[in-house]
């Protein structure tokens, strides 16, 4: 007789079991829905195999999960007859998590969010969750592939070790769990039906249970009959719990708001409703079935714009791939759903999905919908779409840089705070609306953050003429920018660009004398030979009013903002210097204007460019050497 094999966990798979087994108590009943799930893939990958092998589908009947409970023994098994696993499967898939969220879902636990459940199922760690409630799990399977019959058989206790051993087996994996003693309320069927109904109904396979035992009959105690020992060895009888039908395909009219919202949390292991859905059935040159949703609140890795996992690819209602990022553009990556192909092929592979014309129809027409979709929640839902914006207006900005088809529309969407609104609720068309007489472009100022543009000495200008300025604070900006050169036929046009046409923004509130060029010649030339080496030029800036200096950009070169980005993303920035404007009715100006032949005229020149350097938010290169000329500045006083 075989005797067991013994092997260590990962260690990162026994810092995971741990913090599952003392941190996830507050949703303990997802355990469930993750073992349905994984179920679930099993089902359909054995299914879409068999497509191409018909053989693996021999000798297991109907495709099913089944889920039973013990009362005495305090058990709860999950059986599927789909793919099962091969010894080795076994130990990459269980003994160690090979999944690149691992980390990020560790430090999540770690970091205060362990009564998040839901981290669970968007990290791929599912079948962990198991030892929320169970003190010891058996794991029985066998791959349908496998030409003999031999399966493997996996137990644990949830600590740093589990068992191995060979065993007979049928198609498919068996899941024991042993229930901890308080966790008992999940060995009662009546829980386990609340629990499948709540968070699997919409499994596309059906789930099924122990039907009720009939009452007996009067007498039948009795009963000594000859029949009622082979009617003993009768297989049980199953119920259907869950709906087990396609919610998509379905008509929109047949489907409550609550089916929904029950589909999409299952579907993207979220405790939330989502914020909206598009369900369109297209017909025409190319046939599919699209069910979308916006969910309400961000998916883990919103961020990295390689990984997404929200859109299943199904053809004729069989699951393909649940990762098919040609679905959707980048920029509607926060999408999760189903989309169902008619005119696919059933062996459609990543490589035929990147050049096919029914993908990329498919792709057109779903993501026009999806814009038509917050189209009209930001015209008939201000309030939700402020919360979508809030989630994921950043990613939507990304669409304005790559998808030149739809820029336009997308740009009605973007939402920005500007000098006249603190919070980012301002469209390109609240601001056309309300440009000033003869306001000919659209002014906007990009910064390190909000903060920091709605401080920018650059804005004085503008403050004092009474003309809105949007402030664009997040990293995409310059990119999204320099992508939307015009809106409603009104021209985009940077605050911090140095020829600006300021005349045709109307008079200031309080205009300031005028001054005459000719007197501040040998000021700008002192401090142009004194900036050389910094700056493009010097001259009299009729956009300050408050303010000694700013920097701003010349014709062709970047802003200042740019160039900070540009570095910190480690490329190479050719030299590009920029525009020293100074304001001659400064204090500080004119006492300059009346030393500039003074020894340390050369620090005030220097001191000058570095204030304005930091009011923009830039970073000095050398800070030790502005403070020695601060302090020698000080002394003179």
């Amino acid at each position: 007789m075989t005797q067991p094999e013994t092997l260590s966990f990962a260690t990162e798979t026994r810092q995971l079991l741990k913090l599952m087994i003392h941190s996830l108590y507050s949703n303990r009943e997802i355990f469930l829905r993750e073992l349905i799930s994984n179920a679930s893939d099993a089902l359909d990958k054995l299914r879409f195999e068999g497509y191409s092998n018909a053989s693996l589908m021999d000798d297991g009947g109907e495709l099913r999960i089944e889920v039973a409970c013990d009362p005495i023994a305090h058990t709860v098994t999950v059986r599927d007859n789909g793919l099962g696993m091969s010894r080795d499967e076994v130990i990459a898939n269980i003994g160690t998590i090979a999944h690149s969220g691992t980390n990020e879902f560790l430090q999540a636990l770690e970091s205060g969010q362990a009564k998040d459940a839901n981290l669970i199922g968007q990290f791929g760690v599912g079948f962990y969750s198991a030892f929320i409630v169970a003190d010891r799990v058996t794991l029985t399977t066998r791959r349908a592939d496998l030409a003999e019959t031999e399966g493997v058989r996996w137990q644990s206790a949830g600590e740093g070790d589990y068992t191995l051993e060979p065993t007979s087996a049928p198609r498919g994996t068996e899941i024991v769990l042993h229930l901890r003693d308080d966790a008992q309320e999940f060995s009662d069927d009546y829980r386990l039906k609340s629990i499948i109904r709540t968070y699997s109904d919409h499994i596309t396979f059906p789930v099924c249970m122990p039907a009720a035992a009939a009452p007996a009959e009067d007498g039948a105690e009795n009963d000594t009959d000859s029949d009622s020992d082979a009617d003993s060895e009768q297989p049980p009888a199953w119920d259907t719990v869950n709906q087990a039908t396609a919610l998509w395909a379905k008509p929109k009219t047949e489907i409550s708001q609550e089916q929904y919202d029950s589909f999409y949390k299952q579907l993207a292991y979220d405790a939330q409703p989502p914020l909206a859905l598009l369900h369109s059935r297209i017909e025409g040159g190319h046939d599919y079935t699209a069910l979308l949703f916006v969910p309400a609140q961000a998916p883990f890795d919103l961020w990295d714009r390689e990984r997404r996992h929200g859109v299943k690819l199904y053809v004729k209602r069989v699951f393909i791939m649940d990762d098919a990022a040609q679905l959707l553009p980048a920029y509607l990556r926060f999408a999760r759903g189903v989309i169902d192909s008619d005119d696919l092929p059933l062996n459609v592979s990543r490589e035929i999905l990147q050049n096919n014309k029914v993908v990329d129809a498919i792709r057109s027409g779903c993501t026009r919908r999806m814009l038509s979709l917050l189209e009209e929640q930001a015209r008939d839902e201000a309030d939700k779409y402020a919360r979508f914006w809030g989630l994921f207006g950043r990613v939507l900005k990304e669409g304005v840089v790559e998808d030149h088809a739809n820029r336009d529309r997308i740009a009605a969407l973007l939402r920005f705070a500007s000098t006249r609104e603190s919070e980012q609720t301002v469209s390109l068309a609240d601001y056309v609306a309300r440009m000033k007489d003869g306001q000919k472009a659209i002014y906007y100022l990009t910064a390190d953050s909000q903060a920091a543009a709605a401080a920018s000495p650059q804005l004085e200008v503008f403050r004092a003429r009474g003309v809105e300025v949007l402030l664009l604070g997040d990293r995409i900006d310059e990119w999204l920018a320099s992508s939307l050169p015009n809106f409603d036929g009104k021209p985009l046009q940077s605050a911090a660009q140095a020829d600006l046409k300021l005349d045709d923004l109307g008079p200031a509130d309080a205009e300031q004398p005028a001054v005459a060029e000719a007197d501040w010649k040998p000021t700008l030339s002192v401090l142009q030979t004194a900036l050389e080496s910094k700056v493009e030029s010097v001259r009299l800036s009729d956009r300050l009013t408050e303010s000694p200096a700013c920097l701003v950009a010349s014709k062709d070169g970047i802003s200042g903002n740019l160039e900070r980005l540009l570095k910190s993303a480690g490329q190479d920035v050719p030299d590009s210097k920029r525009v020293l404007e100074i304001n001659p009715h400064h204090p500080l100006l004119a006492r300059l204007k009346a030393q500039a032949d003074a020894e340390h005229v050369a620090d005030w020149a220097l001191l000058l460019y570095e204030q304005a350097l930091l009011a923009e938010g830039g970073q000095l290169e050398e800070p030790a050497q502005f403070v020695q000329r601060l302090n020698r500045l000080l002394l003179e006083q």
